[in-house]
């Protein structure tokens, strides 16, 4: 994309603080007409606070944004509609009960003597449809009789008839299968020709790489640069996402766990935990195969949407698999929901420890003892006397602060909650446990207890499945570790192949 013709949008200097933290910080941002500019950045780069400070969801704290050369002042979506910027996003928010051209005009129907002009609606909707996008449907069908994909079409037709001079799609492939997404990518390169500056939100390199003439990347609120796709090599991508130097990780040596050292032979000849084959879940995860043995450690390496939750829910039943299959070596069984998996001692420690995790409004005590008792029956109370012994036990092993088992969990530092989510799913005794990000948030004397303590369980037998954004801290506690990229496993690494190079050269691909 040569630079002789000005932007359309530019963003400079952008700031913008919440109570606590800067989210974004001084970040310039440009986008050209006839451009598809992918943002990228890992969780918490600020790519979603960049679009809503964009679309007048947030306002500036400091910087200017200028379209056409004019100053804009922003001040909510329907300003940043009236000067041309239109959102799509990833889940469509249009209304499922109204026809497709009601959801394209909503609040602008053509009028006739007071009142709205079906048939005209009609015949501009087709119009619309057919002339800018190739589709040719009902538009006096309702919307839900429609595909994921075709919704996500008609919401770029409505953005298209706002007149918008920039469309952002905020991550538009996410539920689409590969004809789909191929569809998409047909209607995107012809608004592109058109003329229109497209700003693409996506996880999936390949994606990137296939679309985008141009990539910006942000990083912990900052700009780390602005790049000619072309010409910026994927490995090279993956290293200003994740901020590591190519060079830097050359010497990082491989930090082993105490008596990690055995032989694949040796560690083959562990007790096999359970096994997927060919299991996969549409718009979720392709098929993998994945084996856990017992006191071995299972790292997933991938970036952000690369199917590693995916892969930990399939395993813990908490969504349905469709095809494949999962067993559970020693009985033979697959695994049909989180209960089920708990009843064949399989516990999940989630990323989302707000949501999935804590309950808010309990003590340490009451919170560590929740999934006993579940697992016993409410008609069958634990003692308190039972229930004190414990707290006190898991506070004391993990370090838990305040040592108070009374005191709500919500008033608990981030790390310390993650301990008491850690004491629940180790007061039952699991065979395997799976740990999703459990250290993101949380200091670094934690994380180091953390990473010890994992090491310590596998040595007493357990089998853990380890998942972490950090390459080093998967590398420093797994046996194998099984690479991910957009939703697929494309390696499996073992002993000495583990190591920072090997893990990026996989997750970067091409």
């Amino acid at each position: 994309m040569e630079d002789h013709h000005a932007p359309i949008l530019q963003m400079t200097g952008i700031t913008k603080r919440f109570p606590g933290v800067k989210a974004l910080s001084d970040v310039s941002f440009r986008l050209f007409p006839g451009e598809i500019h992918a943002l990228m950045g890992e969780n918490g780069a600020g790519k979603s606070t960049l679009i809503k400070v964009l679309t007048g969801v947030y306002s500036i704290d400091e910087g200017t944004v200028t379209m056409d050369n004019r100053t804009l002042a922003i001040s909510g979506p329907l300003e940043a509609q009236k000067a041309g910027i239109s959102t799509v996003y990833q889940e469509v928010n249009l209304c499922p009960n109204l026809t497709v051209a009601e959801n394209i005009y909503i609040g602008r129907e053509p009028m006739k003597h007071g009142r709205i002009n079906w048939k005209q609606m009609n015949q501009d909707a087709e119009k619309l449809l057919r002339e800018r996008l190739n589709l040719v449907i009902d538009v006096k069908a309702p919307l839900q009789s429609y595909s994921v994909a075709v919704q996500q079409l008609i919401a770029i037709a409505r953005a298209l008839s706002i007149s918008a001079k920039v469309l952002i799609l905020d991550e538009p492939t996410s539920s689409l299968d590969k004809n789909e997404v191929q569809q998409l990518f047909q209607i995107m390169r012809k608004l592109k020709s058109e003329g229109l500056a497209i700003l693409f939100v996506t996880h999936f390199l390949d994606q990137v790489y296939e679309m985008s003439d141009r990539l910006t990347v942000l990083r912990n609120g900052e700009l780390e640069g602005e790049y000619i796709a072309a010409s910026l090599p994927r490995m090279e991508l993956v290293l200003k996402m994740i901020g590591k130097e190519l060079e830097i990780l050359e010497d990082l040596p491989k930090q082993t766990g105490e008596g990690k050292s055995e032989t694949e032979a040796e560690a083959d000849a562990r007790e096999v935990m359970i096994t997927a084959t060919g299991l996969g879940r549409k718009g979720a995860i392709d098929p993998f195969d994945l084996t856990i043995r017992k006191g071995e450690v299972v790292g997933l390496a991938g970036l952000l949407g690369s199917g590693r939750t995916e892969i930990a829910r399939l395993i813990f039943g908490a969504d349905r698999a469709d095809e494949g299959k999962l067993t559970v070596a020693d009985t033979g069984n697959s695994v049909k929901s989180p209960r089920h998996a708990i009843d064949q001692h399989i516990a999940f420690c989630s990323e989302n420890r707000k949501t999935e995790g804590i309950i808010d409004d309990l003590t340490i005590r009451e919170n560590i003892v929740l999934a006993y008792q579940a697992t016993r029956g409410w008609s069958k109370p634990i003692s308190r006397k039972k229930q004190d012994e414990l707290a006190e036990r898991y506070i004391n092993l993990l370090q838990i602060h305040p040592k108070n088992p009374e005191q709500l969990i919500k008033n608990l530092s981030g790390g310390n909650q993650q301990k008491v989510l850690l004491a629940r799913w180790l007061l039952m005794n699991p065979d395997l446990l799976i740990l999703d990000e459990p250290t993101r948030g949380i200091d670094i004397g934690a994380k180091a207890e953390i990473q010890k303590l994992v090491l310590s369980l596998s040595k007493q037998g357990m089998g853990v499945l380890f998942i972490s954004s950090e390459l080093e801290e998967v590398i420093r506690v797994s046996d194998r570790v099984a690479v991910l990229r957009d939703r697929k496993k494309v390696k499996e690494l073992s002993g000495e192949e583990i190591n920072q190079q090997q893990i990026m050269k996989a997750m970067a691909g091409g």
